[in-house]
């Protein structure tokens, strides 16, 4: 099965294929798009299936512009700023990766209340006339420590490595894995760091706490910061535990390279960088007129054991397991959440 199936899966309708015609001609709306952080892989192949899709749109008329913007430092107060900036620039609508939930509500009101179409994703905020999209990332953590406890029934010691302080998604994914230690109590998170979702963050983070800790058997994570991890635990003394991946080249590779070697087990679960075509076109198609739910759910992408090397030779170097929405997509998850 491919990534676009596995992904698009809980969002097939059982109707024919639906006309992508426009109720009303979107050729001059203007979307930006407002990214609070762009210091990991997961991002930049965000910006890039951004820079690509919406490229298109643009080429093709379907609307004016789709700019790109991203604050210099992950602060809500740069990214309150940058929006207030779009709102005078007179933009239609603006796609939104949220430093924060909450913080940026002001400036996001601001926005509805200017007639802008305000599309958050990812990081999402709650101001409630925003729109949303994301995975259930709760379930996405607490998924992680089900997993282990197939693979480890005996339990014990875990370490947990978070994302961006602060943000939505490193909340979530963290609860959501406390979540399944509580549904799972042979296991114990005995250290917890951040990793940014960054390898080199993540890898300086867990050689720094690793002399501190016990035997652990597991790492769970959020993306990004898997392969950090094996290399901090692969300078020491210890045996490798599983390490649950974040659908990295890097760390499917290193996976593959484990897995032919010594047999090594374990997953991969992560949101598609991609998501942020998917906003891009819930906001065309809102500007065109059409109703769309303010809550919308995408599946997160998983790899196992068995589809490993099909999803490594699908991934670009550098890069992240991914898919890119079209606009026929984003009509189906459209009319699937009604």
């Amino acid at each position: 099965m491919t990534i676009r199936k596995m992904l698009l899966a809980s969002a097939a309708i059982a109707c024919a294929a639906m006309p992508v015609s426009a109720f009303a001609d979107t050729s001059a709306k203007k979307i930006a798009l407002s990214n609070n952080y762009a210091g990991n892989s997961w991002r930049q192949a965000m910006l890039t299936s951004w820079g690509k899709v919406t490229g298109e749109a643009v080429k093709s008329g379907i609307v004016a512009a789709a700019d790109p913007f991203t604050t210099a430092e992950n602060q809500a107060t740069e990214q309150a700023a940058q929006i207030q900036n779009m709102i005078l620039q007179g933009y239609d609508a603006i796609v939104l990766n949220a430093a924060s939930p909450t913080a940026l509500n002001g400036a996001v009101k601001e926005a509805c209340d200017a007639g802008i179409t305000v599309v958050s994703f990812d990081g999402i905020v709650t101001e409630p006339c925003a729109w949303r999209i994301a995975v259930n990332f709760k379930e996405m953590g607490r998924s992680e420590v089900e997993y282990l406890s197939k693979k480890i029934p005996g339990g014990g010691n875990l370490l947990e490595i978070r994302g961006l302080a602060g943000v939505f998604v490193d909340d979530e994914i963290s609860a959501g894995i406390h979540e399944g230690v509580k549904q799972f109590p042979q296991f114990k998170v005995v250290g917890s760091v951040h990793g940014d979702w960054a390898q080199d963050v993540a890898q300086k983070a867990v050689a720094g706490i690793l002399p501190s800790l016990p035997d652990i058997v597991g790492v769970v994570t959020q993306g990004g910061d898997g392969y950090g991890a094996a290399q901090a635990i692969a300078a020491t003394d210890r045996k490798m535990p599983t390490i649950i991946m974040g659908n990295r080249e890097d760390e499917l590779k290193w996976w593959k390279e484990q897995k032919e070697a010594k047999g090594y087990e374990t997953m991969s679960v992560s949101i598609a960088p991609g998501v942020s075509t998917l906003a891009f076109w819930v906001a065309q198609q809102i500007l065109d007129g059409k109703q769309v739910k303010k809550d919308l759910v995408v599946p997160f992408l998983r790899i196992d054991q068995d589809n490993l090397e099909t999803n490594l030779a699908n991934t670009q170097a550098g890069g992240v397991a991914n898919v890119e929405y079209t606009q026929a997509d984003a009509i189906k998850v459209i009319e699937q959440a009604k």
